[in-house]
């Protein structure tokens, strides 16, 4: 055995030293260090030897293979060695561009919401996506059996009181568990509900709710704040209008609608030929909300507003179908 591993170390010190380009490096390779080489033999053939010899023979083999392993790799990072033709470099040729990605619209879209309403001295704050039945519904006046609940068709997790947020409303509630009034902020986020997919809907989509409470807030400002948005996001020159409405944690409500941007306010598919398009739904915050949450409503008074993310972005865009906005066609996404 001793005499077989100075006889490969032998071959392996002659044959490295006529090797000389890379094929012949690589063979040598193959030969020695690969797993079926001559060294992996010997050290197979170690198993058949006396116990009292494997130390001292294990020994050998270890320091036969650092030794090949070094000198092939001595040889193979030598300066100015051959390389073979696939790694010349040519320094006239132009550089490769580094492809860099860009910010989603949806995100960028999120953005810019953040922009306007931070500028109206809004802050941002986002909570959990996984949520309570107390926060998303309860704490927000929707009692166990009110109808309103089947508005929003819900993913609970099974056999819990635990679900998939159906709105990014429960944040207000957090934020005035915690702050006193004034509380002025914008809450953006992902919301899940059980729909049909379609040109209109999708389960997983966006949303930003926002709430101001203090002594005296009124109506008049929450509609100034919708109105000062929606120039600034949509443009000056768009016509608007509010409807009543209902939701069960403001009294009154309203609907803020705008002129259709697809066809100009004559009435198309896509505003079911009427020529307004509802962007946001809006309202006084419900005294009961103030009530759950340590604020007296013969004090203070607020409003609140929510809206989601991807119907402003295909009004702004004319885009018909929000699908496209999630099947990752980069065509389409470079344009943004």
């Amino acid at each position: 055995m001793r005499e077989s591993i100075e006889n490969v170390r032998r071959a392996f010190g002659d044959d490295i030293a006529g090797a000389g380009t890379p094929e012949q490096l690589e063979a040598l390779r193959v030969k020695y260090l690969a797993r079926k080489g001559m060294i992996a033999s010997l050290f197979d053939s170690l198993r058949s030897v006396p116990d009292s010899e494997k130390p001292e023979l294990g020994k050998l083999l270890n320091e036969l293979r650092k030794y090949a392993q070094s000198a092939y790799d001595a040889k193979l990072n030598m300066p100015g060695a051959a390389k073979g033709p696939d790694v010349l470099f040519d320094a006239t040729l132009p550089g490769r561009p580094r492809p860099v990605g860009t910010k989603h619209p949806v995100i960028q879209t999120m953005d810019e919401f953040k922009r306007i309403f931070q500028n109206m001295g809004f802050s941002v704050v986002t909570g959990p996506e996984i949520e309570s039945d107390y926060y998303n519904f309860e704490a927000l006046n929707f009692p166990a059996d009110h109808p309103a609940r089947d508005m929003q068709d819900t993913f609970f997790i099974s056999g819990t009181s635990v679900l998939l947020r159906t709105h990014t409303t429960p944040v207000q509630v957090r934020i005035m568990e915690k702050q006193k009034p004034p509380v002025r902020a914008i809450m953006p986020g992902r919301v899940y509900r059980n729909e049909a997919t379609s040109a209109r809907s999708l389960v997983l989509f966006h949303q930003v709710d926002g709430i101001y409470v203090d002594r005296g807030v009124t109506f008049s400002e929450l509609k100034g704040t919708l109105v000062a948005f929606a120039k600034q996001y949509y443009g000056s020159s768009l016509r608007y209008r509010f409807r009543p409405s209902f939701f069960p944690f403001t009294e009154p409500s309203a609907e803020m609608d705008i002129t259709c941007y697809l066809c100009g306010g004559k009435g198309c598919r896509v505003c079911k030929n009427s020529g307004w398009l509802e962007i946001v739904g809006s309202g006084m915050v419900h005294p009961n909300i103030l009530k759950r949450v340590g604020y007296d409503p013969e004090k203070v008074s607020g409003y609140a507003f929510g809206f989601g993310v991807e119907r402003p972005l295909l009004l702004r865009h004319g885009i018909d179908d929000i699908r496209i906005l999630y099947e990752n066609d980069l065509k389409f996404l470079r344009q943004f």
